[in-house]
């Protein structure tokens, strides 16, 4: 099969350090490859893939400091509007953009959104292009747009060797992310502080949350139990993830999955999560984690975190959230695609004749 990936040009894939999605798209690319399929990758000039590289824009844009995507997005997708003819599918990870140019194609083309969908600025996305087929990350995520055309949800996977077994774990807790309201920093520190255990906190700051890091999270390292690692790369995540008790991941917004879960599973260290976003659906009551909604269920849910034994986490992980399984999933949609797409010119065929 012929499968162009489409990513998003603010990161290389992989990312250098912080980047959920296009690490993503980096491991469902290798393993489409693995599985012996013709891939080509159109995405930053510093990227590194096993399939074709077509590079959009010379490195990452974060990198050179271009906030504004869109005019590298636009040109991106009319490169792939020139080469559509060489795929038998187009995967798009670059949310709306493509829509008016690949209408004509929709039968060829999966769009999956890696982000929030609860937002009134998507909504045209929605309603002028229901051609489009989506794909969503999580049930939880479309929520929020339940008439979207919508051909699947793909939990997201990652290779089975990348973040290896740690069949001990340690003593402190671990937050890895970024320092924004959203995924609630100040939630972890008070956790830590309550339970006495050692807070390692890796984290990127991004430019939009530097105020709130500066005035809500700064004040609070200042304690002997929280430790400020800063922002890290695949190479140390695997020590970080692995060498804790307990991944904890107190978000306050509708998470679309929450990467971080999964990498910690597959060291073998349950998370613990607040219920609300993804979470209900990554994470395995009592044998992956444990699902809270108070900063006291959280402190005695890291009590509990000591007696799960690791084995039983990393099993949930080889199970459900491996990059093979993503692929094959993502397969099965583009067949399903392919199917709907001959079925729809026979019915258009008949109605003409």
């Amino acid at each position: 099969m012929r499968i162009a990936q489409v990513a998003p040009l603010a990161e290389a894939v992989p990312p250098k350090l912080y980047g959920g999605t296009e690490r993503v798209i980096w491991w469902l690319t290798e393993a489409l490859v693995e599985l012996g399929h013709d891939v080509t990758l159109y995405a930053s000039g510093d990227s590194e893939t096993s399939a074709r590289l077509i590079p959009c824009a010379s490195r990452g844009l974060r990198l050179d400091g271009i906030n504004n995507h869109l005019a590298y997005t636009v040109a991106m997708v009319d490169r792939v509007l020139s080469d559509a003819g060489h795929y038998d599918f187009i995967h798009f990870h670059v949310d709306f953009v493509q829509f008016p140019l690949f209408k004509h194609l929709a039968g060829k083309c999966l769009t999956t959104l890696h982000g929030r969908l609860d937002l009134p600025d998507f909504l045209p996305g929605f309603t002028e292009f229901p051609e489009m087929r989506l794909v969503s990350i999580s049930d939880d995520q479309r929520k929020a747009v339940p008439t979207a055309n919508f051909a699947g949800t793909v939990y997201h996977g990652l290779p089975e060797q990348l973040i290896p077994f740690a069949p001990e774990g340690g003593d402190y807790l671990a937050f890895l992310g970024r320092m924004s309201p959203e995924k609630r920093p100040d939630r972890a520190i008070e956790i830590a502080i309550k339970s006495g255990m050692k807070l390692k906190m890796a984290a990127k700051v991004d430019y939009a949350d530097r105020d709130y890091f500066e005035k809500q999270i700064k004040p609070l390292l200042d304690h002997p139990l929280i430790e400020f690692v800063g922002e890290i790369g695949d190479a140390d995540k695997a020590e970080l993830l692995g060498n804790a008790r307990a991944l904890v991941f107190p978000i306050d917004w509708p998470e679309p999955f929450g990467l971080v879960m999964v990498e910690a599973m597959a060291a073998g260290t349950p998370t613990i999560a607040w219920a609300t976003g993804s979470t209900p659906e990554v994470i395995d009551q009592g044998r992956s984690g444990f699902l809270v909604t108070s900063i006291d269920e959280a402190v005695a849910a890291v009590a509990s975190c000591a007696d799960l034994p690791r084995w039983t986490v990393r099993d949930c992980f080889e199970q459900r959230f491996t990059a093979r399984r993503m692929a094959e999933d993502y397969l099965r949609l583009f067949s399903g695609s392919a199917m709907q797409d001959r079925t729809q010119f026979r019915e258009a065929f008949m109605l003409a004749n």
